[in-house]
């Protein structure tokens, strides 16, 4: 059978929560409204996922406020949270750009300020003229003649009212559910729980770990003691936050360790070698260069998984340029010596379609017969692909989304490979991995061997943690001969000597990129600077240097212009293509010297990294500038310091996950993987550690026990996914 291949390119050209302490307007709006009706707040109950005593038991609070003390008027600290107490002298409405309450409020030492922005007729009736109340909030240099001034207190009427002996939880909350109910309600939750009785650690567990007693952790952050240290409370250092972060991490190993043990009861094929001819051989003997040993290392590792009779369930993790893809085509060529088919599936068709071509001339020589499956193809030549998968004399089949569509079936698949695997959702893997367009949960008798590849160098603790099922291989070399890309910050002021660097490297016989954050000017984005579109860069550089040849290259695009213009530019026929980060992932083109990124504070850690990768692919010395607008926010100064400090991407990956957390990391938000809730895996990664060696131990010693522990904790964290 022909190799089935891409249309030739033409020559020419949390759901409502309040999460954040920061948030104090808000956060103080819900605590002094009035509750929501029965009906109403049940709703907004479940958003929250508020349903049984175990959810309100685990409910924990967000952040602790101090309203143990009272701070004259005059001593207030600016942008600190803390309580005064005083008489009401003035309380009035008034109309300044908005409607909006001013009351003003004097004690022994001077006067402040009292602004509301949303307030309720109760509100203005709490602050009568002569009433003593106390305020709890954070007071702000003010406008208002001079005063201090605070925006959305906490009222309280007081008639020598003695103050509180602890601290006070605030919870995540939705509006119509104030903090004073569910301060209620949890204290009635931790009345009727027998917590001690419902523990799921056993004893031994508990003192093998050094681990504190569950009920009076969770009575210790919700009842927060007089004596209790209240800085470890707050940051979530304390023993009590110790002991339930360590039960949610313990419940996620378990849950992890059980699944690796269901898949090692599972049947895959046996991909043995068969002979001293194999086709991986072969390919390796053919190949123009030789692999790092950080590939044979990982070569090998895989060999010696597809030999068993398990589902192998690996993910090979490398930076940009390492050389995965080789890998991919070595472990799909000892799975067609063995008489079975492989498939490769990529996020994009920019991408599949680069794989397919890459392996086509490496396999094809060889005899083995490769299908290309996309979306955009036409009705004939998919259906004429589809055939050939569904007869077997497909050997390799590499597309995109397309091969987990319905009518797609495969002959003997028996291995899956998933590039760039984060891009995917946890059904669709599951989906090629049972062999056909099904249902994930029709799993065949012989279950696929699974290769996961991905260009974003995970962190340790979150390979430890969310990763604990897979075997993990890491190629940590990059191919001899390469120089280290040589990053740039430039602001956007000096563009004009950025152009004057493409012009040069043009004339070096080298090629760029020009990377934009949007496809076409919106008025939909409000931001404070002009983000420069593609379209609008693509014409304003071609003409200030009209003697280069450019391209235009973005995700809007139809798919066979796609392929054109890539083409043309890894032919050499562009000198300088402009794009979206439709360029981020997989695009090589070895003679392309220099990479520009406009807007660069506009991007994510990963993604620049992931951009910088473009270049750097050849022989010569590549550099990527980063054009910045000023001023620079500390976080957007943080991000481009990192980048510019460091190539190691699993330094960048750390750095990323610190700043975006593991759901957006992973990309595991859209794919349903159920985000940890207590733990943080940068400052509780011995806590990681610990879970994982006891996991091991309950499943061996108490796998009643670690049932029990997995229903309690994972049911918690499913009720707030559903949420």
């Amino acid at each position: 059978m022909a190799a089935s291949r891409p249309p030739r390119a033409p020559r020419a050209g949390r759901n409502g929560v309040v999460a954040s302490s920061a948030d104090a307007q808000a956060a103080t709006s819900a605590a002094n409204s009035p509750p929501a009706p029965r009906d109403n707040r049940q709703a907004r109950l479940a958003k929250l996922g508020l349903r049984s005593d175990w959810d309100y038991l685990l409910h924990l609070p967000l952040r602790y406020e101090d309203e143990t003390q009272l701070t004259p008027i005059a001593d207030l600290p600016i942008g600190v949270e803390a309580q005064a107490e005083g008489v009401v002298e003035s309380c009035e409405v008034v109309f300044r750009g908005r409607r909006q309450l001013l009351a003003r409020l004097r004690d022994d030492s001077g006067e402040l300020v009292l602004r509301f922005l949303n307030f309720y007729g109760s509100t203005q009736k709490q602050l009568a003229v002569g009433r003593r109340v106390r305020v709890f909030g954070a007071a702000r240099a003010g406008f208002y003649g001079g005063l201090a001034e605070m925006v959305h207190p906490r009222v309280r009427v007081t008639v020598d009212a003695p103050l509180p002996n602890r601290l006070t939880p605030v919870y995540p909350s939705t509006e119509g559910v104030p903090q004073a109910w569910l301060r209620k309600r949890i204290e009635r939750a931790l009345r009727d729980v027998d917590v001690a009785a419902n523990d799921s650690l056993p004893a031994a567990v508990r003192a093998r770990f050094h681990l504190g007693d569950l009920a009076a952790s969770l009575h210790g952050l919700h009842l927060p003691q007089p004596d209790d240290d209240r800085v470890s409370l707050s940051e979530r250092t304390h023993s009590h936050w110790t002991r339930v972060k360590f039960d949610e991490l313990l419940a996620q190993q378990i849950s992890l360790r059980t699944a690796r043990e269901l898949r090692a009861r599972q049947q895959a094929p046996v991909l043995a070698s068969r002979n001293d001819g194999t086709l991986a051989q072969q390919l390796l003997q053919a190949l123009p260069f030789t692999l790092t040993g950080a590939q044979q290392r990982v070569w090998h590792e895989i060999e010696a998984d597809i030999a068993l009779g398990t589902p192998m369930h690996r993910l090979v993790q490398g930076d940009v340029g390492s050389g995965k893809t080789v890998i991919a085509a070595l472990a799909a060529a000892r799975t067609i010596d063995a008489g079975w088919q492989a498939a490769l599936m990529a996020p994009t068709e920019i991408l599949a379609e680069q794989h397919f071509r890459r392996i086509e001339q490496w396999l094809a020589p060889l005899g083995v017969q490769i299908a290309w499956l996309a979306g955009k193809l036409k009705p004939a030549d998919k259906r004429a692909a589809q055939a050939a998968v569904a007869d077997g004399s497909a050997q390799l089949v590499i597309g995109t989304h397309a091969l987990i569509q319905e009518a797609v079936e495969f002959s003997r698949l028996g291995l899956a490979i998933v590039d760039e695997q984060h891009r995917f959702g946890v059904a669709q893997r599951l989906r090629l991995r049972a062999g056909q367009g099904a249902p994930a949960d029709e799993v065949p008798a012989v279950r696929p061997h699974l290769l996961m590849l991905s260009a974003t160098p995970i962190p340790r603790t979150l390979a430890m943690s969310y990763l604990a099922d897979l075997d993990v291989s890491v190629i940590d070399e990059l191919p001899p001969g390469r120089a280290p890309v040589v990053t740039k910050l430039v602001s956007t002021a000096r563009r004009d000597e950025v152009l004057e660097r493409v012009r040069g490297e043009v004339q070096r016989g080298r090629q760029a990129y020009w990377v934009c954050p949007l496809v076409e000017e919106s008025d939909l984005i409000d931001t404070p600077v002009d983000l420069t579109a593609a379209t609008t860069m693509y014409e304003a550089t071609r003409a200030l240097l009209p003697d280069l040849r450019w391209g235009l290259l973005h995700g809007q695009m139809p798919p066979a212009e796609k392929t054109a213009v890539m083409q043309l530019f890894a032919r050499g026929d562009i000198d300088v293509l402009v794009a979206t980060t439709v360029v981020e992932v997989g695009v090589d083109v070895p003679n392309a010297a220099l990479m520009v990124i406009e807007h660069a504070q506009r991007f994510g850690l990963s993604q620049l990294h992931q951009l910088r990768g473009r270049v750097g692919r050849g022989a010569a010395q590549s550099y990527c500038v980063l054009l910045y607008d000023e001023p620079l926010s500390p976080a957007a100064r943080e991000r481009l310091k990192v980048i510019y400090e460091t190539a190691d991407g699993f330094e960048v990956a750390r750095r990323d996950l610190q700043l975006r957390g593991p759901g957006e990391f992973l990309g595991s938000r859209q794919s349903g993987m159920a985000m940890l809730r207590f733990a943080d895996l940068e400052a509780d990664a011995g806590l990681v550690e610990q879970a994982r060696d006891a996991a091991e131990l309950m499943l061996r010693e108490h796998p009643d026990a670690a049932r029990a522990h997995v229903a309690r904790w994972m049911g918690v964290r499913q009720t707030m996914l559903d949420a």
